[in-house]
């Protein structure tokens, strides 16, 4: 038997590959930066600060650096290995998320100093091109000969200098996902403010505020995903600090207003913290809960919320997940491990199968196995 079998390590995962973003020293981790895994293995293939979140598009990887000052990078993915193509400046303190928007930027979230940045793709390639062709710079991430994108690609939204209950953690905005409507607009989830705020993102680039969307006080929305697709969808938010979802539907006058919220356990909040929120394939909401270190799952239909069941995640702190056929692969930033979670009929997991060791895993994507188109 192999020893990946031993492990206990379904044969549809140990297939996958995965791309894993985690905190390095700089952040109190315990990796080196972005790695891959591939079965039981993990290998760190682009050594940075803090690789806290990932985005992947086509071959391009762009990966945040949760650091004061913080910057992107983009890599280009081949055969299990990152070439580094550029950096561009974040536009902020802390960036823990970025995402590739259809209107063809990069949108980063920087949370500590509240801030969105747009970077035009289009520019940033186009830049990095002509770098390349007259000097010859390639790939090692981190060297002298780095391509840096010019500030014209780049462009940075404030949102604006609001206050909440919860004083050790709203003392300020604290801009930590940004998500695309189905409108052709961008929302950003502002944990500080108990706000959404919507903007009109354009490849130019350009942010431009469109509207905000309030919510109760002390929820700091942290994570947001859609149900359903096109402009009658409603959106769910993860209460990061009150430990409740909320499911919100636009009015007449295109203001985001709850229409159901749910605890996503029992007992005082304390220290449990909502973390990430996906929709399964049957429309129920998945939901991690650090501090608790459970995965929630919720059922959506006759526009409520009502909580299925839960299960233990499998380890410590669960950051990020990711859902692959069968199973849901848990990001459980205390453990250094990826857990690997059967999933039931009913959504909810069972008892952890396997765990990969990864350096204080903070997101995962996965990406096609090297020469499978």
């Amino acid at each position: 038997m192999s020893w990946v079998a031993a492990a206990g390590l379904p044969a549809d995962v140990a297939d996958l590959h995965l791309l894993v973003g985690s905190y390095t020293a700089s952040g109190g981790g315990n990796a080196t930066g972005i790695s891959v895994v591939h079965g039981t293995t993990a290998h760190t293939v682009a050594v940075m600060d803090d690789p806290s979140f990932l985005a992947v598009s086509g071959d391009r990887v762009y990966a945040v650096s949760e650091v004061a000052d913080g910057s992107v990078s983009a890599f280009r993915y081949a055969g299990g290995a990152l070439e580094h193509l550029w950096n561009a400046d974040a536009g902020g303190d802390a960036p823990c998320h970025v995402r590739v928007d259809p209107s063809g930027a990069l949108v980063v979230t920087n949370y500590v100093s509240g801030t969105v940045t747009a970077v035009s793709l289009e520019a940033a390639e186009s830049h990095t091109a002509s770098v390349t062709a007259s000097d010859g710079v390639v790939g090692a991430h981190g060297s002298g000969d780095r391509v840096v994108v010019p500030e014209s690609a780049v462009v940075t939204g404030v949102l604006p200098d609001v206050e909440g209950p919860v004083e050790d953690r709203q003392e300020g905005p604290h801009a930590h996902q940004s998500i695309a409507t189905p409108d052709g607009t961008v929302l950003v989830a502002d944990l500080g403010g108990d706000a959404l705020h919507e903007f009109r993102v354009t490849a130019a680039p350009s942010i431009d505020l469109v509207r905000v969307h309030h919510l109760g006080p002390g929820v700091g929305p942290r994570h947001m995903a859609w149900l359903g697709d096109g402009s009658g969808a409603d959106l769910v938010v993860a209460g990061e600090l009150d430990g409740r979802v909320y499911r919100l539907r636009r009015d007449e006058s295109g203001t985001l207003r709850p229409i159901a919220s749910a605890p996503a356990f029992s007992g005082p909040v304390g220290e449990s913290l909502l973390s990430h929120v996906e929709v399964d394939a049957a429309g129920r909401l998945v939901v991690a809960v650090r501090g608790r270190d459970l995965i929630v799952v919720v059922d959506t239909t006759d526009d409520g919320l009502t909580v299925v069941g839960s299960a233990p995640c499998g380890g410590v702190w669960p950051r990020h997940f990711a859902q692959v056929p069968g199973h849901l692969l848990v990001a459980n930033q205390m453990s250094d491990a990826i857990a690997v979670l059967p999933v039931g009929a009913d959504g909810v997991p069972g008892e952890a199968v396997a765990q990969i060791a990864v350096g204080s895993p903070a997101c995962i994507v996965p990406v096609p196995t090297p020469g499978r188109s």
